[in-house]
C-alpha cells in the first residue's frame, strides 16, 4: 500500500509505503513476547505491515532509555524482530528520551546513538523518536544552545536519523501531537512550523488528530496539519486506547475516519486496549478500513451501501471482525478433555500416552428427582455483537446500550403512571437485561480462557450494573421487595461503584456531562458585578495566584496587561467587572480604553500599528475553582459593550504561551484572532477583535 507525498500546494511528488498496523504505546503492563508474535501473525493474515514498539512502562524504552539491553533482553528482542520479519511486519523500535535528555549534550547524544546502534545490530532497520507527554521547559544548557524546544528536538532527531543511515521508516512524535495541544492553533503553531521546516523530509511525523483521543478525524484537519508539517502525517490513533480509565474497554469498530484520508496520510497505527486478546476488533476493523482505499483496491466485503462512506461500513467491518473472533473464543487454549464436547479434540500421536487413566469410568448420569446437569451453551455471534455494543467506543455506546439507557430513562420518568405501555416496556427492558446475563454465562464458559480472563473484570462489572438497573425497574413495577443491591442506608459494597475514584467523580461539577442523559449536580452560583476600588487587592491576589513563580520569586509585570492586573494601572471607568462565588472574588475582566497613553505612563512596550486599529486593552482571569467557562463568558459579555460605548473600535489582549487556559478561552470566543507583535517578547501572544 502506498501514500502520496505532497508538496505544500498539494502536488504529487512520488509514492511511499502506507504504514499500517499497531503501536504498543499505552501505559500499563506491556504485552508478552508470545502475544507480540501472535500479533504479527494476525497482522500478516489481515494485511497490515507495521508494529511500533513503544510500551510506556518498558523502563528501558522511556525512564532508563540510556541503559543498554542485557544479553538476555537482547536475545528476546532479536527473536521478536525475527518473528516480525518472518510475518512480513516492519518492526519499528521506538525510544522516548524526552523525560530527562539534555539536547545540547554530546554525551547524551552519544548515549542515544549507542542505544539505537545496539538495537540495529539486533536486526532492526526501522526506528522512532518519541517526545510525547513531557515537560516543555528546557534546562539552562539547552536554552543557551537552542532558540526553542522544537529546534532542540529537531536537531537531535535529524542527527540520529543521519547516523542510522536515513532508514526508510523513521517516525518522530512531536510534543504537540494533536490540534488541542497547539498554541494558538495548528496553522499558527510556531512549534509545528519549526518541526515542518527543519525536520528532514524523509522523517515521518506522528499525529493523533484534533485531540489525544479523537472522536473524528476530518480530511480538512489533515490537510491543514500537512501544510504546516510539509508532509503527510502518520496517525497514531488512540480511538481504542483504554489506559486512561481502568473501567472501560473498547470493542467497537474503527470508525469516524473517512477513507478519503488514506491517500492524504503516511499511514495509520492503532494504539489499542491494554489487554491484548480483546483487540481483535480494533486491529481487524482497521485492516478492513485500510483496504477500502479510494483507488479501488480489492476489499474483503462489499461496503457500497453505507451512506456516510460508500467505501467502508463500520457495521460490516465489525461483523467481519466478530466472526473471526468467535472462532478464537471456541478454540480451547487448554489441553483437550474428551469428556467435554465443547473442546475441539487435539490430535494425539501414536507414540503419545494419553494422560487420562480412568477412561473406563462412565460419565455421570442424573438420578431420579435430582437437579439436571448444568450444560454450557456455546457462545454465539449475537453474544459478541451485544458485548461490543456494551463496550463500544469512547464517545458513543453501541445501539443496544443506547436502547437500554433510553428505556431505563423512560421507565423511571413515567413510573408514576404505569400504563400498559409502561409494563410492556418494562418487560422489554427485563428481556434485554436477561440477554446480558446469558451472554455473560456463555462467555464465562467459552473454551478459550485467555480471552475470557482479559474480559472478565469488565463483563462482571456490566453484569452487576445491569442487575441493579433490572432490580430497580422491578421495584418500580411493584414486583418484589427492595433488593439489597439498591442504594439504601446500609448498602452492600457492590451497590456503590468505583470506590474512592467514584466518590470524587460524583462530587465534581462536570460529572455526567458526557452521559447520554446528563443530570448535572447543583453547581456554584456566580455573580458578575461592576468593579469598585476596594476590589483592587482581590484582583491583585488572583493575578499573583495565577502566575507560576520560579524559585519562590514573584514574576515581573513586564506587560501592560500585567500592570492592569497588578494594580499599577487603574481600569477605565465602567470598564471593569468582578466575578464572585460563594467564597468571594474568583475572577475579573478589566479594560483600559486608551492603551496608548497608559502604556506611555508606565513605559510598557506596545505596537504603534496595533493601537491604531485596536486602541483598547482587555484582560480576563479566573481561578481554577471556576470549572464552568460560562461565568467568564458572561463577565466578558458585559465588558465589551462598555468598551464600545466609550467610542473604541477595537480591543486587544496579551497572553503568555504558558497560559493555556486563557488562550483556549479567547480562541473559543470566536471573535478574537492572533496577530504578530514584534515589539513584545517571543513568549507573548497578542489577540485582537473589532468592536
Amino acid at each position: 500500500m502506498t501514500a502520496l507525498d505532497q508538496t505544500k500546494d498539494g502536488t504529487r511528488t512520488g509514492t511511499k509505503r502506507f504504514i499500517s498496523g499497531v503501536v504498543e504505546g499505552f501505559y500499563g503492563r506491556p504485552w508478552t513476547m508470545e502475544q507480540r508474535t501472535d500479533l504479527f501473525k494476525r497482522e500478516q493474515k489481515w494485511g497490515l505491515n507495521s508494529y511500533l514498539y513503544a510500551p510506556k512502562d518498558d523502563y528501558k524504552h522511556r525512564m532508563y532509555w540510556r541503559d543498554l539491553y542485557t544479553a538476555q533482553e537482547a536475545e528476546q528482542l532479536t527473536s521478536l524482530i525475527s518473528a516480525a520479519k518472518e510475518h512480513d511486519v516492519d518492526f519499528i523500535y521506538a525510544i522516548s528520551p524526552g523525560l530527562d535528555i539534555t539536547f545540547s549534550s554530546p554525551r547524551e547524544l552519544a548515549a542515544l546513538k549507542k542505544k539505537l546502534d545496539q538495537v540495529k545490530e539486533l536486526g532492526c532497520s526501522s526506528f522512532s523518536l518519541l517526545f510525547d507527554d513531557i515537560e516543555t521547559e528546557m534546562c539552562p544548557a539547552d536554552k543557551q544552545a537552542f532558540s526553542s524546544f522544537a529546534h532542540a528536538q529537531v536537531a537531535v532527531t535529524n542527527e540520529v536519523y543521519l547516523h542510522l543511515g536515513e532508514p526508510e521508516t523513521f517516525l518522530f512524535c512531536p510534543t504537540d501531537y494533536c490540534a488541542i495541544n497547539c498554541t494558538p492553533n495548528v496553522s499558527q503553531s510556531s512549534y509545528l512550523q519549526t518541526v515542518g521546516d527543519k525536520l528532514l523530509p524523509g522523517i515521518h511525523i506522528l499525529w493523533t488528530g484534533p485531540k489525544v483521543v479523537s472522536h473524528q478525524i476530518s480530511v480538512e484537519s489533515i490537510e491543514e496539519v500537512s501544510v504546516v508539517l510539509k508532509r503527510a502525517p502518520v496517525i497514531w490513533d488512540n480511538i481504542h486506547a483504554n489506559d486512561y480509565d481502568p473501567q472501560r474497554l473498547f470493542l467497537g469498530p474503527y470508525k469516524d475516519r473517512p477513507t478519503e484520508l488514506i491517500p492524504k496520510l503516511g499511514g495509520v497505527l492503532t494504539n489499542p486496549n491494554c489487554e491484548f486478546y480483546p483487540n481483535v476488533v480494533a486491529v481487524h476493523s482497521l485492516a478492513t478500513w485500510c483496504k477500502c482505499a479510494p483507488d479501488g483496491r480489492t476489499k474483503d466485503v462489499d461496503m457500497s451501501d453505507e451512506d456516510q462512506d460508500p467505501l467502508y461500513s463500520p457495521e460490516k467491518a465489525l461483523t467481519l471482525a466478530l466472526t473471526d473472533w468467535l472462532q478464537e473464543f471456541l478454540s480451547s487454549d487448554q489441553p483437550a478433555d474428551p469428556r467435554r464436547p465443547s473442546d475441539p479434540l487435539r490430535k494425539v500421536s501414536p507414540d503419545e500416552e494419553p494422560m487420562q487413566t480412568d477412561l473406563g469410568e462412565c460419565a455421570y448420569v442424573r438420578g431420579p428427582g435430582e437437579n439436571p446437569l448444568y450444560t454450557a451453551e456455546p457462545l454465539t455471534l449475537e453474544d459478541l455483537k451485544l458485548l461490543s455494543d456494551l463496550f463500544y467506543l469512547p464517545y458513543e455506546h453501541g445501539p443496544t446500550a443506547k436502547t437500554m439507557l433510553q428505556e431505563l430513562h423512560w421507565l423511571k420518568k413515567n413510573s408514576q403512571d404505569k400504563t400498559d405501555e409502561w409494563h410492556s416496556r418494562a418487560q422489554r427492558f427485563d428481556h434485554m437485561c436477561e440477554a446480558v446475563v446469558q451472554m455473560f454465562n456463555r462467555l464465562s464458559n467459552a473454551p478459550n480462557r485467555r480471552i475470557l480472563y482479559d474480559l472478565y473484570n469488565y463483563i462482571c462489572d456490566i453484569k452487576s450494573g445491569v442487575g441493579m438497573a433490572r432490580a430497580y425497574v422491578k421495584l418500580l413495577g411493584g414486583h418484589g421487595r427492595p433488593a439489597a443491591q439498591l442504594m439504601n442506608d446500609d448498602p452492600e459494597p457492590w451497590g456503590f461503584r468505583g470506590g474512592l475514584s467514584g466518590e470524587f467523580q460524583r462530587m465534581l461539577p462536570g460529572h455526567g456531562n458526557r452521559d447520554l442523559f446528563p443530570h448535572p449536580p447543583t453547581t456554584a452560583v456566580y455573580c458578575v458585578r461592576p468593579y469598585c476600588p476596594g476590589d483592587k487587592a482581590d484582583v491583585e491576589k488572583i493575578f499573583r495566584e495565577m502566575q507560576p513563580a520560579e524559585e519562590g520569586k514573584v514574576p515581573p509585570t513586564t506587560l501592560l496587561s500585567d500592570g492592569l492586573s497588578a494594580g499599577q494601572v487603574p481600569p477605565s471607568p465602567d470598564c471593569a467587572f468582578i466575578l464572585e462565588d460563594g467564597t468571594g472574588a474568583c475572577g475579573y475582566a478589566l479594560a483600559v480604553t486608551d492603551a496608548k497613553s497608559t502604556a506611555a505612563k508606565i513605559q510598557s512596550p506596545v505596537s504603534e500599528s496595533l493601537l491604531k486599529k485596536f486602541p483598547s486593552l482587555v484582560t480576563v482571569q479566573v481561578l481554577p475553582r471556576v470549572l464552568d467557562p460560562s461565568p467568564a463568558k458572561r463577565m466578558f459579555a458585559c465588558l465589551l459593550p462598555a468598551i464600545r460605548n466609550s467610542g473604541s473600535r477595537g480591543a486587544f489582549c496579551e497572553l503568555r504561551h504558558r497560559d493555556h487556559r486563557m488562550l483556549d478561552f479567547y480562541t473559543k470566543l470566536g471573535s478574537f484572532r492572533t496577530v504578530q507583535t514584534p515589539a513584545l517578547p517571543q513568549d507573548v501572544v497578542t489577540m485582537v477583535t473589532g468592536l
